[in-house]
């Protein structure tokens, strides 16, 4: 099964060489990997010098400047048109490292042919979990990550995760070739952020299923790009805005039915997570997100495309 791992980056070299670099140790060696740079022709040259043509283990390695930035959604989708042919295509956030094991247990889950898309265990430096999979809850128009906290040691039970689990990651994902086939690809007018929360739930809907891997562990940094994970009180107003406006997309993309209840505890919510830790800027930049999202407004920012 040939895989490609397709990787989305913003004028992060060193994170997309470091990611690299764990890849080349990779247990399965029929992949290749295609980049694609959001930053422009200055950031693709300067990936383009920093990278090898091939990994150390041979996989070859091929970079497109995006014309202009496509966000995180139309990033994927670029390296998926690229790779056309792959049986599948595994999505590794920039900030990833993979562990050797990984591909090689993504790919394993999916060959047993009872799942389309497959996650495995993304996992902090602190040796913490970070997430085995996600849960969207559409009336709060809230996503949760299962087993987060949870110590990496601690063995998860797979089919529990699997039954709890509507949609993976994005920090690590293998997408099947049924699935691409049934499903498509990733709605680019959310730009950034839960753009595979959408993608999953659409799946389901039309009868794909998910996989867990729990072997397939990836240390993921979080955030590096856009400052998501950044003190609560420090946080930039891109990831808030944008997270807050695209998940009651979510709803109204998903479960129309909902938006009407999820509008205003997406309301309760928000203020209740930013006003009770004193972060006010952040809660304007929640607030302003909200009201895009109850608004309908989608793709790039206005306010982004006038700096």
């Amino acid at each position: 099964m040939h895989i490609a791992v397709c990787i989305v980056g913003f004028r992060n070299v060193e994170d997309i060489a470091l990611c690299c670099a764990a890849l080349a140790d990779s247990d399965y060696a029929d992949f290749d990997v295609v980049i694609c740079e959001n930053g422009g022709e200055a950031a693709a040259a300067a990936l383009q010098a920093a990278l090898p043509a091939t990994l150390a283990s041979g996989q070859r390695v091929e970079i497109s400047c995006a014309p202009g930035n496509l966000g995180y959604a139309g990033g994927v989708n670029h390296c998926i048109r690229m790779r056309e042919d792959a049986d599948g295509w595994w999505v590794v956030n920039p900030d990833a490292r993979p562990e050797a094991g990984a591909l090689a247990a993504l790919v394993a889950r999916l060959a047993k042919a009872d799942c389309d898309a497959v996650g495995g265990t993304l996992y902090h430096r602190d040796g913490k979990v970070q997430a085995y999979g996600g849960h969207w809850s559409a009336w709060l128009a809230r996503c949760e990550s299962i087993g987060i906290g949870t110590r990496l040691s601690d063995a998860p039970i797979a089919g529990a995760i699997e039954a709890r689990m509507n949609y993976i990651l994005g920090g690590s994902m293998l997408v099947g070739r049924r699935f691409r086939d049934t499903v498509g690809l990733m709605r680019e007018d959310y730009f950034l952020y839960c753009e595979e929360v959408e993608w999953f739930l659409r799946g389901i809907a039309l009868g794909m299923r998910l996989g867990f891997a729990p072997d397939a562990r990836v240390a993921h940094d979080q955030g590096t790009t856009t400052g998501s994970a950044d003190p609560i009180r420090r946080r930039p107003k891109l990831p808030i805005y944008l997270d807050e406006r695209n998940k009651l997309h979510v709803v109204a993309d998903t479960s129309p039915m909902r938006w009407p209840v999820a509008v205003i505890a997406a309301f309760l919510l928000l203020s209740l997570r930013y006003l009770r830790r004193g972060a006010i800027v952040q809660w304007r930049y929640a607030l302003g997100g909200w009201w895009a999202g109850v608004r309908g407004k989608r793709g790039v920012p206005a306010w982004l495309n006038a700096r």
